[in-house]
Order: structure tokens, then sequence, then C-alpha cells
């Protein structure tokens, strides 16, 4: 999310919260802004630091860029919204179809939840169809990833996970979960070729504007320093703002998402029985023969890491509901502590349903989302192992 907001977009947060009547044009929030910015680069310019739109610079990579000037072009210019919105139709119903593929594998989530991802959030339909924010793009992007990577293509998985990330970098909260998963099937060596996809597609892409401005690009649009505004948070309304723009309060998130992060790559993810380090070796030299990752290892992994993510950012907003909306029946379905009942499961979901359509967000609605938050990662710890411990067979025992 950018810093700056233009009149016209508060204008329509001011609208909708009036409840005026909105026309197609009106509906959309940055759409105008993406067109200016892929504008700029088809007429000639390639320095990331000279590309911007009504709402401030360009901070997106270059996937982005290629993306939106496809549909600049397939929307008359960006001047046909209309279209716009129904190729972000169809481009919800992929997701959908992308996301359902991957629970079939799962076999974990009780039909009726589907009801639930498809009919019972206003927030999601409204980002997809109505907004078209790129996080949408990058998702479908992501979830085809997954989906190649649970049919063993690694190689083409880690390429569209790369151009996933391309589009917005939010995907990267998924990148520590992907990466023990290719150090557990491949071992350190063996990893490094499925990286090489995922860094040699950054560069690719980003070739143009790297040549022309190398540190203009990767400021822009890698920028993880980037500063929030406080009125548009979803996650940490009941603090001082003061606290909010805080460095060290930024400082103490990055240290409880990697000590998290940490805690269950040793105790949740890997179960082998021998140092974690071992996974750097090739898998034929462990002392534990490594098994095949099942579907539920590599969807719980990722999801879970992605989810961590969330919980730790340093400010969530509304068009980032969708980085982890579809990955919630899993989480709370596929492992559940024995606590958690189906009746407090749907009860998690839809108190963060509301907390995401409550705007402006208040202390209430963030504080509830936060416990939310926590009774998921509490059962994700106390639940069954998606990586069960695995028995040392000597040649003894047969």
């Amino acid at each position: 999310m950018k810093t700056g907001y233009s009149d016209r977009r508060l204008a329509w947060w001011d609208a909708r919260r009036g409840k005026r009547n909105l026309s197609v044009e009106d509906t959309e929030i940055d759409w105008k802004a993406y067109m200016a910015e892929v504008e700029g680069v088809i007429n000639g310019t390639y320095d990331y630091t000279q590309l911007r739109g009504d709402t401030g610079p360009l901070v997106y990579p270059a996937g982005f860029v290629y993306i939106f000037m496809g549909l600049y072009y397939a929307t008359s210019r960006g001047t046909d919204i209309r279209m716009a919105q129904n190729i972000f139709a169809v481009l919800y119903l992929a997701t959908l179809l992308l996301v359902f593929l991957i629970y079939h594998q799962t076999c974990k989530v009780p039909p009726f939840v589907f009801f639930f991802m498809c009919c019972a959030s206003y927030r999601v339909h409204s980002i997809f169809v109505l907004r078209l924010f790129n996080d949408p793009v990058a998702m479908v992007l992501l979830f085809l990833s997954i989906n190649l990577l649970l049919a063993q293509r690694w190689g083409w998985g880690c390429c569209f996970f790369s151009l996933a990330v391309s589009v917005k970098m939010n995907v990267l909260l998924f990148a520590p979960g992907l990466l023990f998963l290719l150090l557990t099937q491949f071992g350190f060596r063996g990893a490094l070729p499925k990286l090489g996809i995922c860094a040699g597609l950054q560069v690719v892409l980003g070739l143009p504007f790297l040549l022309e401005n190398p540190i203009g690009y990767l400021s822009r649009s890698f920028d993880l320093g980037r500063q929030f505004l406080f009125r548009w948070t979803v996650n940490w309304r009941f603090l001082p703002e003061a606290l909010f723009l805080h460095r060290a309060f930024h400082l103490a998130l990055l240290t409880a998402h990697l000590t998290l992060l940490l805690l269950f790559a040793l105790c949740r993810w890997h179960r082998t029985g021998e140092s974690i380090l071992s996974l750097l070796r090739d898998p034929s030299k462990r002392k534990v023969p490594p098994q095949p990752l099942t579907p539920n290892q590599i969807v719980s992994t990722l999801f879970t890491s992605n989810f961590i993510g969330i919980c730790f950012s340093r400010s969530l907003h509304y068009q980032f509901y969708v980085w982890y909306f579809h990955t919630l029946p899993y989480l709370l379905w596929a492992t559940p502590a024995r606590w958690l009942t189906h009746l407090l499961r749907l009860l998690v979901l839809g108190l963060i349903e509301l907390s995401w359509n409550t705007y402006p967000s208040t202390s209430c609605s963030s504080a509830a989302l936060h416990v939310c938050h926590a009774v998921i990662l509490l059962q994700l710890w106390l639940g069954p192992q998606p990586f069960p411990k695995s028995t040392q067979h000597s040649k003894k025992a047969h």
C-alpha cells in the first residue's frame, strides 16, 4: 500500500460510508493509478523513480507492470472499467477453482465450509470484482504455484511463485515455508536450482528497469521499510499512533515473526529426530530416509508460514484480506485442537469477517482480529502434527 492517498480515494470512502450511490467508475480505487503507472512505461519511461499515478509512486515489481499493461490494452487503455471488472470476475472464479483443487487433495475441510468461502465474504468479492486491486492477481498466481508443487512440478511451482512475487511482494510471506519444503525434499544443493529459478525470473522481468536505474527499481519495488498510514490500519487501531509508527515497534514485530517461524520449523515442521541442519544434506545421505511430502505437509507449511507473517504484519489494509482469506478454512480444520469445535471455528471465521468489514476499523474490531489470530496460532501449535515423527529403521530391525 502506498503512503499517499488522493482526494479521489478519500472521497470514495466518504461516499461509501455515507451510502451514496456509486457509478461503475467510482467502484475502482487504485485502477486509474495503475493505468497511469503502466502508461508511463508504455511511453518509454523505465526509471522507476519517475513512474507514478495519482496515489503516489509505482511501488510494485516488474511483473505487475507487464500484467497490468496487458489489462491496459484489454480495457481500451484503462477506460473500460466494466470490462476490467468482468476480467477480475473471471480471475475470482479461477482463484476459487485453484483453491478447491488444493483442498480436494488435502481432504481435511468439510464441504459445508466452502459455502462460507464462496458466498459469505462481501469484502473479498469487493476486492476482486469491484476494486480491481493487484492483490488478487498475485494470489491467483500463488495458488497456481501451490497446485504445481502438489503435482511435484517443483521447477514450475517455483517459477509461478516468483511470478506472484513479481506482482506484489506480500507473497514472500510464503517463502520461509517454501524454503523449508525445498530443503526437505532436495537438500541444500538440490534446492539451489529451484531457488535460482525464483531469483533468475526476478532479474529477467526487471531487466529493462534494472538497466535504466537498478537502485531506483530495487528501492521502489522491494521497499521493506515502507511506512503505512495509521488511518487505514485494520489490525493495530487500538494502539496509539505514535507507537504504531515507531521503528522499535516494527523491529519487535519482525523479531516475533522470525522467532515464531523458527519455533514452527524446529518443533512442528521438522520431525525426523535429527538436527534441523540435516536438511542441508543430500536426502540420500541422511540418517532417516526422507518420505515423499504429502499434500497436507506442503499446504500446511505454506499456509502456516504466510499466516504467521499476517499475524505480525506492521499493518493490514482492507485489500490485504485476500492474502489469507482462502487459507483460513484449512488452518482451522486441517489440524484442529480438540477444544476447537465446529461451532467455535465458524465463530472465529465470522469474527474475522466482521473485523475486516468494519470501516473505519475500531479498537474493538482490531482487538477481535488479534484474538482470532491467536486462537488459530494456538490450535496450529497444539493440534495434530502435520509432520509426524519418523521412526529410524535400522538394519537390525529387519
